[in-house]
């Protein structure tokens, strides 16, 4: 019976589908798990419904800060001991902070499972939020920041480009960045992380995923005796969020110390996740600047030699507005007005003219492939599991879900490209390297 439940597994996996099955504590604690036995590894995957999206005002880097506070010890385990017991274990682990969730994941030798569960308990249970970890975290966050935005080419200009399209008066939640600023950073008290912890790091604002080589009544047992006990907490604060799509368009200029190249990025407004434009705008972002045969490195790059580098990005896992990127590094001696119209004009090309039948059917083809492939892993089970629970009406849509992307159209695709690449939807950024300010052939 095992190996007719193995082969029915692994067809199952070849083909995106997970089965899965779900209980609920009584503190609140959601727990999905899928039951995998065809490799001896176990991911355990928490996610905490708190990201961005739920800071406010002179108060934003939380959510990043408390990634980095949840390893620095708990009452049974000792600062940075989460590492080394995982890894000693033959496990690997991290962390990492998003818009709308932060999440935390153990991926172990099975016969460790009740390890990883003890040790994701434990720091939800009693995290060490004392002056002393404050001070450290405080001090590394900000060296990261230094490191991998300020003192990186275009990174601060892509950080604030997909915020540009909100007014932070009237939607806080996606018009800051998540890493936070140094002077809010600066400004944290100790009461404020205390308060931050005890509202959002509970057990009814969290979901543990499991999936892998184990028991259900095994896991059952382990998560009430680890979890069970510790108290949930009042619901957190609702988030507001007020936009529009089309208010007119916008631009900006501005200097980059760190670039040689000039660079042009145009910023698009999207729907919150659940709208049902997303598939189609999935889609078009693939047609439009995914790949060697994507439209944007086909003209922008290898026909019209104008950029370097040009692409696309969609930023959709949202359950409020997203945006759509699109981007392009000028050539040496291209200027940068002439890329940003050439980058336009691929895009208006598919406002205007649609896409062909095979560009449609790549297009679906890619999408199915990074999907299918994205699940063949514990961890990508896991993550899928965790984002059909927090972005979908239900859970289920995850078997269904690709059907409503192969079901995308040319005349969806159209549609989407005519709704939100309308230029009174964006917000056009031109980046100059500053040492090279004055050099007319490279930056007008």
């Amino acid at each position: 019976m095992r190996c007719i439940a193995l082969v029915a597994a692994l067809l199952a996996a070849q083909g995106g589908r997970i089965s899965y099955e779900s209980f609920a504590l009584p503190n609140g604690l959601r727990v999905l798990y899928s039951e995998d036995h065809s490799t001896p590894v176990v991911t355990v995957d928490l996610w905490y419904y708190t990201g961005a999206r739920n800071e406010r005002p002179g108060r934003s880097g939380f959510a990043h800060l408390f990634e980095h506070m949840m390893f620095q010890g708990s009452a049974h385990v000792k600062k940075s001991e989460h590492f080394q017991l995982v890894q000693r274990a033959g496990g690997t682990l991290n962390g990492s902070t998003h818009d709308d969730y932060t999440n935390y994941y153990e991926t172990i030798p099975s016969n460790r499972l009740n390890l990883a569960l003890w040790l994701e308990a434990d720091r939800m249970r009693s995290l060490a939020v004392t002056q002393e970890n404050l001070e450290n975290q405080r001090a590394t966050v900000k060296e990261e920041k230094r490191l991998r935005v300020d003192n990186q080419p275009y990174a601060p200009t892509f950080r604030n480009a997909i915020l540009w399209p909100f007014d932070s008066t009237m939607c806080f939640a996606y018009a800051h960045p998540s890493i936070g600023s140094m002077d809010d950073l600066d400004a944290a008290k100790l009461e404020d992380v205390k308060a931050y912890f005890s509202t959002y790091y509970a057990p009814n604002n969290a979901t543990l995923v499991v999936v892998g080589d184990f028991r259900p009544v095994e896991l059952r047992r382990l998560v009430n005796q680890y979890f069970a006990d510790i108290p949930s907490q009042a619901p957190p604060p609702a988030v507001s969020c007020h936009y529009k799509l089309a208010p007119g368009p916008a631009r900006r200029d501005v200097e980059d110390e760190h670039a040689n190249l000039a660079a042009a990025f145009r910023i698009y407004r999207l729907p919150p996740h659940t709208d049902p434009d997303i598939p189609a705008i999935e889609l078009l972002n693939v047609i439009l600047g995914q790949g060697e045969s994507s439209r944007l490195n086909v003209g922008v790059v290898r026909r019209d030699k104008a950029a370097l580098q040009a692409g696309m990005f969609a930023l959709t896992e949202r359950r409020g507005p997203g945006v759509l990127v699109a981007f392009g590094i000028a050539n040496q001696g291209v200027a940068v007005q002439a890329l940003d119209s050439l980058i336009g004009a691929q895009l208006d090309s598919v406002r205007s003219a649609g896409v062909t039948p095979d560009e449609l059917t790549r297009a679906r083809n890619a999408f199915r492939a990074d999907f299918i492939h994205e699940r063949e892993t514990s961890f990508g089970r896991a993550e899928a599991l965790q984002h059909y629970s927090l972005f979908h009406g239900s859970v289920a849509e995850i078997n269904s879900d690709l059907d409503r992307y192969l079901a995308v159209s040319a005349a969806d695709v159209q549609r989407a490209a005519t709704k939100y690449l309308d230029p009174a939807n964006s917000v056009v950024v031109i980046v100059r390297p500053k040492a090279a300010a004055a050099d007319s052939g490279a930056t007008k």
